[in-house]
């Protein structure tokens, strides 16, 4: 997911996005403990997409 289109998500948006992200996060870290992860480099962009709404979330905490 690209920063811009995170730009373009409501509030609501992105902490439904934020939620989902963080399960995703979660499932693969199971699959990945129990050797069952097709592409190990899923997780570092889920970890990144996560950070990307964390970080909008924050900037728009402090614009107001």
């Amino acid at each position: 997911m690209k920063a811009s289109e995170i730009r373009e998500l409501s509030d609501v948006e992105l902490g439904d996005k934020l939620k989902d992200l963080k399960a995703e996060l979660f499932n693969l870290r199971f699959q990945h403990a129990i050797n069952q992860l097709d592409n190990p480099m899923r997780l570092a962009h889920i970890k990144k997409d996560i950070a990307r709404v964390k970080t909008q979330i924050r900037q728009r905490q402090l614009a107001v």
